[in-house]
C-alpha cells in the first residue's frame, strides 16, 4: 500500500464536478489512499457516494478510508476509518470494525501521539503543518521544523496534513513523514490528475 500521496475529499472544493470524477482522476495520477470526508450530506447520500468511491479505490488497488463515520465505513466495507480528537477512541473503532481494518488518528502534539499509539491507532496524521482554508478551526501551524520534532516522537507510520501543495511538498517530506495528505491541491485543481501526478513525482523522488 502506497501512503506517500493521500487524498482527503472535500465536496466544497469540487466546483460543480462529481467526487467520483475527481477521485478517479486523482487515482490515475498516483493517489494511493483516499479518505472520504463529508460533513453536510445525509447518511443515505454518504453511503451512496462512499460506495462509489470505495469501488474506484478497489479497482485501482488504493486504500479507502471514511472520516469519522464508522457506520458509513461499515456499510461500504471501507478499509478503515480516520478519527479526530473529538471522535470515538481508536480501540472502540477497532472493536466495532473488526480485524484487518485500519484506524488512523489526527494528532497535534506529543501527548496526543502517545495516547493514539497506546489506544490502538495504526497510523497518524500530523496536523496542521501549514494554515489551511479547508479547516477553519485548526490549531497553530507546526511548520516543517515542528513537524520534524513530532515525527521523531512517533512509533507508527505518519503522514502530514494541512496547507500542503506542490510548492512545499518536498520540504514536508524532508521532515521525515511517510507521505502527505492533500485536499484543495488536488480536489480544487483544474486538472486533478495532473495535480496528483505532480505531487506524486515530488514525494516519490524526495
Amino acid at each position: 500500500m502506497d501512503w506517500s500521496l493521500y487524498l482527503v475529499t472535500d465536496s466544497g472544493l469540487a466546483g460543480g464536478r462529481s467526487l467520483e470524477e475527481i477521485v478517479r482522476a486523482a487515482l490515475e495520477g498516483g493517489v494511493g489512499v483516499v479518505q472520504y470526508r463529508e460533513k453536510s450530506a445525509s447518511t443515505r447520500a454518504m453511503v451512496e457516494q462512499a460506495s462509489i468511491l470505495a469501488r474506484l479505490c478497489r479497482e485501482k488497488g488504493a486504500c479507502f478510508l471514511v472520516n469519522d463515520r464508522l457506520d458509513v465505513a461499515l456499510a461500504v466495507d471501507a478499509d478503515g476509518v480516520h478519527l479526530g480528537q473529538d471522535d470515538m477512541p481508536p480501540f472502540t473503532a477497532r472493536k466495532l470494525l473488526g480485524p484487518g481494518k485500519l484506524v488512523g488518528v489526527t494528532v497535534h502534539n506529543e501527548e496526543e501521539i502517545a495516547a493514539a499509539e497506546s489506544r490502538g491507532a495504526d497510523h497518524l496524521s500530523l496536523a496542521p503543518v501549514f494554515a489551511t482554508s479547508t479547516k477553519k478551526d485548526h490549531q497553530a501551524p507546526l511548520g516543517t521544523e515542528g513537524l520534524r520534532k513530532l515525527v521523531e516522537q512517533c512509533r507508527l507510520p505518519t503522514v502530514a496534513i494541512a496547507g500542503i501543495n506542490a510548492s512545499n511538498a518536498s520540504r514536508v517530506m524532508a521532515a521525515g513523514v511517510g507521505g502527505i495528505c492533500v485536499a484543495s491541491a488536488v480536489v480544487g485543481a483544474e486538472d486533478p490528475r495532473r495535480a496528483a501526478q505532480e505531487l506524486h513525482g515530488i514525494v516519490r523522488n524526495r
